[in-house]
């Protein structure tokens, strides 16, 4: 499904070069729920950002899905991340003015299809988050982990090929934030490919391969026997 090969990512602050992935490969088949671990700075957002193709890298190759992404035009891209990729965001990254069915329809609006069945598909989507019963509320009537589960609707809502995920539960509690990695789990489990961000253990612990970034380097890829388990 994804196929990075030697990712470079460097920013520059006047005439100096800050090198924050040093040549990073690696590949997810589809199906897999991967997460991506280590300490703040080592580069675990930066490299997702790369992969989900919300940011170009300095140097390096992706390819999603059998499509080289380095060719792609800038409305390519757009229509790329569309129609093939579902995000989630630690801040919701939703729009308060907005219900949650509103806010679950963007995505397919934004390509043009009709009101009524954006409707459909993003109330479709809102029920197997289990907020069948708040379609016409606002995010402020919403709880911190409601607000999540909209994200992640609107995340499924097209089918994407793959889900990423930058750390979901950083703004939650704990028994909130298990229950948004069990969601996560069980997308997983039917077929959903998932790469997460995050730094707490016990949601990595959900996924069925962890890849642990240190300074900018994969130190570890770990595949476990069973794709996720629950705690």
């Amino acid at each position: 499904m994804i196929e990075a090969r030697d990712i470079v990512k460097s920013f520059h602050d006047g005439q100096r070069e800050y090198r924050v992935l040093k040549g990073v490969s690696l590949t997810v088949p589809e199906g897999e729920f991967v997460a991506v671990m280590g300490r703040s700075g080592a580069g675990k957002s930066t490299l997702l950002y790369q992969l989900s193709l919300l940011d170009h890298p300095t140097s390096g190759t992706i390819v999603i899905d059998g499509i080289p992404t380095e060719g792609l035009t800038h409305d390519e891209r757009t229509a790329f991340r569309l129609t093939r990729l579902g995000y989630v965001f630690q801040d919701y990254a939703i729009v308060p003015d907005l219900t949650a069915i509103e806010n679950t329809a963007v995505p397919i609006m934004m390509q043009g299809i009709r009101k009524k069945a954006a409707y459909e598909k993003a109330s479709y989507a809102l029920s197997r988050v289990g907020l069948e019963n708040r379609l016409h509320h606002l995010p402020s009537q919403l709880s911190g982990g409601e607000q999540q589960r909209v994200a992640i609707a609107r995340a499924i809502v097209n089918n994407p090929k793959i889900i990423f995920a930058d750390e979901p539960t950083a703004n939650l509690d704990s028994e909130t934030g298990s229950q948004v990695i069990e969601l996560f789990r069980e997308l997983n489990e039917n077929g959903q490919t998932i790469i997460m961000v995050t730094h707490e253990d016990e949601y990595g612990a959900y996924a069925g391969r962890t890849i642990t970034l240190s300074d900018g380097e994969i130190i570890s890829d770990i595949q476990k026997k069973q794709n996720a388990v629950s705690l």
